[in-house]
C-alpha cells in the first residue's frame, strides 16, 4: 500500500489520463471499487481525465459527505444528466431551491399517514399475483419476473388507481423490458463524458423504450385530467392537488403539467424497480437458508395466520423485517453510484478536497466490510435485531442513501416489501430453482444474471 499522505489519499497511477481505470469501472464497477479499497485503503484518489476523484470507504467519512457536510456538495452532473433523459426534472434529478420545493411538496404523499391506504392496494396486488400462479403443488418460476410485475402493479395502483389485468398485461411486459433496456443503456452512459443523440440508428431500442414509458405515463395523466366527477386518493391526485404555500409565482404554487409528468415517471420507475430487486434477492436468501426462512414463516403464522396482512401488523413482524434488511445488506438494490461534486474546498477526515472534486460512495463495499459486519458474506438476520442494530457503525448500511437526499420513498418500499414477503411465506416454501448460485450484475440496480429461478411449494400440500 502506498505511504499515507495527509494531503492526497493514495490511489492508482493515472496512466493514459485514467481511461484504463474508467474502462475497468465500466466492465466491473463493484469489483473495481472492492479492489481499490483492499489495495489502497479507506480513502482513494485517482485522476480520470481532468477529474480529481475520491472514494471513501469509512462510515464516518461517508457520513461527513452525505450528512454532516451535505450542503457543500451537489450530485454528480453526469449522473443526473443521464437520469434526466428519462425522469425529466423530477425530485430525483433537481438541485437547490427547485429540489427543496419538490421535496417539500411530495413528502406528505410518502408519510406514515398515507401508508395504511397504500398497504391495502399493495396487499390486493400481491393477492392477485400470488393466487394467479399455477395450482400445482410445486413449480419452478422466474421469481425476479414475478415480483417485478407485482411491484409494477403496486405502483400502478398507488400512482394511477389502475392495475395489471388481461387487457393491459402486454403493456406491462413491454414496460418491464423497456426498463431493462434503459437501465443497461444508462449504466453504459455513466462512463462516457457525453451521450450520443437518441436519433442515431444504433440507439433505436433505447429510443423505443423511452417512448413507450413516456407514452404510458402521459396517457394516465391525460385520462385523469379528462375524467369528470371522479375523485381518487392516489399519488397522481396528490401531485395534481399539492400546493407550495411559499410559492408566489402566480400559479398558486402548483406543479406544472411537465413537473407532474416528471414526478410520475420517477415514482413509476423508482417505485417498482428497486423494490423488485430487493424482493428478488430476498426470495433467493430465503430459498438458500431454509432455517431462517422457517423462523420468519413461523412469525408470520403466529401473527397473521391465513388472513391478509395490514399496515398495523408490520411492527409485530420484526424478524421478517430483519431478513429483508440483511438481504439488502448482502445485495443492496442500489449498490453504487452515490456520487457528489464538491462546491467548495472541503475537509473530509484528514483529507482536503479541492473545489470541484468528485466523490464516490459504494454501499456494496461498505456493507461487505468485515470491520462493520463480521463474516460479511454470511447471511445473518440477527445483525438487524435491536442489539445488532445498536452495535452497527453509523454510515455502514446505506440501502436508501443518507442525509437530505435519502430516498423519499423508503417507508413506501419497506412497507411494500414486508407485506409482499409475508404473503409469499403464508403460501409457499422456497427452494433454489438452479444448482448454480445467481450472479449479480449491476445495471443501475443489482439484478441476477439470467433471472432468479426459484422452486415454490404450496404449504397446504406439505405434511
Amino acid at each position: 500500500m502506498p505511504p499515507h499522505n495527509t494531503t492526497v489519499p493514495p490511489g492508482p497511477v493515472s496512466r493514459f489520463f485514467g481511461f484504463p481505470l474508467l474502462g475497468q469501472m465500466r466492465r466491473d464497477y463493484l469489483g473495481t471499487a472492492r479492489h481499490m479499497h483492499s489495495h489502497y485503503g479507506d480513502a482513494v484518489h485517482a485522476r480520470i481525465g481532468p477529474e480529481h476523484t475520491f472514494e471513501f470507504f469509512r462510515p464516518d467519512w461517508v457520513r461527513e459527505v452525505l450528512v454532516e457536510q451535505a450542503r457543500n456538495f451537489i450530485r454528480w452532473e453526469r449522473g443526473t444528466a443521464v437520469f434526466a433523459k428519462v425522469h425529466g426534472q423530477s425530485v430525483l434529478v433537481t438541485e437547490g431551491d427547485t429540489w427543496q420545493r419538490q421535496r417539500r411538496m411530495l413528502q406528505p404523499g410518502f408519510g406514515p399517514k398515507r401508508m395504511a391506504g397504500y398497504a391495502q392496494r399493495m396487499v390486493a396486488a400481491a393477492a392477485q399475483a400470488l393466487d394467479a400462479l399455477p395450482p400445482q403443488p410445486t413449480q419452478t418460476l422466474n421469481f425476479e419476473h414475478m415480483v417485478t410485475q407485482l411491484t409494477m402493479d403496486v405502483v400502478l395502483r398507488t400512482l394511477f388507481s389502475q392495475q395489471i389485468s388481461d387487457s393491459n398485461r402486454a403493456e406491462a411486459l413491454a414496460a418491464e423490458q423497456a426498463v431493462q433496456v434503459i437501465s443497461r443503456a444508462g449504466m453504459e452512459e455513466f462512463f462516457w463524458p457525453f451521450s450520443l443523440p437518441d436519433w442515431m440508428p444504433h440507439k433505436w431500442s433505447v429510443r423505443s423504450a423511452k417512448h413507450m414509458l413516456d407514452g404510458l405515463v402521459r396517457r394516465h395523466i391525460r385520462q385523469r385530467r379528462q375524467a369528470t366527477g371522479s375523485e381518487q386518493s392516489d399519488l397522481l391526485a396528490m401531485l395534481m392537488a399539492v400546493r407550495d404555500d411559499s410559492d408566489d409565482s402566480g400559479d398558486g404554487g402548483a406543479l406544472s403539467d411537465e413537473e407532474v409528468r416528471d414526478q410520475c415517471m420517477t415514482i413509476f420507475l423508482a417505485g417498482h424497480e428497486t423494490t423488485a430487486a430487493a424482493l428478488t434477492w430476498w426470495g433467493y436468501t430465503m430459498a438458500a437458508h431454509p432455517d431462517f426462512a422457517q423462523r420468519a414463516q413461523d412469525e408470520v403464522d403466529q401473527i397473521l395466520g391465513q388472513r391478509p396482512p395490514r399496515y398495523e401488523d408490520l411492527p409485530q413482524l420484526p424478524y421478517l423485517a430483519q431478513t429483508l434488511k440483511e438481504t439488502m445488506r448482502l445485495y443492496p438494490p442500489a449498490p453504487s453510484l452515490i456520487s457528489r461534486r464538491a462546491l467548495r474546498p472541503v475537509q473530509i477526515g484528514p483529507w482536503q478536497l479541492p473545489q470541484g472534486a468528485l466523490v464516490r460512495v459504494t454501499p456494496w463495499v461498505l456493507q461487505h466490510d468485515a470491520r462493520w459486519f463480521p463474516e460479511p458474506e454470511r447471511f445473518d438476520p440477527e445483525r438487524f435485531s435491536s442489539a445488532g442494530q445498536a452495535a452497527q457503525e453509523r454510515g455502514s448500511y446505506l440501502p436508501f442513501g443518507a442525509g437530505p437526499r435519502v430516498c423519499i420513498g423508503n417507508l413506501f418500499a419497506t412497507t411494500e416489501m414486508t407485506l409482499i414477503a409475508a404473503m409469499v411465506l403464508q403460501r409457499f416454501r422456497l427452494a433454489p430453482g438452479s444448482a448454480a448460485p445467481p450472479q449479480p450484475v449491476l445495471n443501475v440496480t443489482l439484478r441476477p444474471t439470467g433471472g432468479m429461478p426459484l422452486q415454490l411449494t404450496r404449504r397446504q400440500n406439505l405434511a
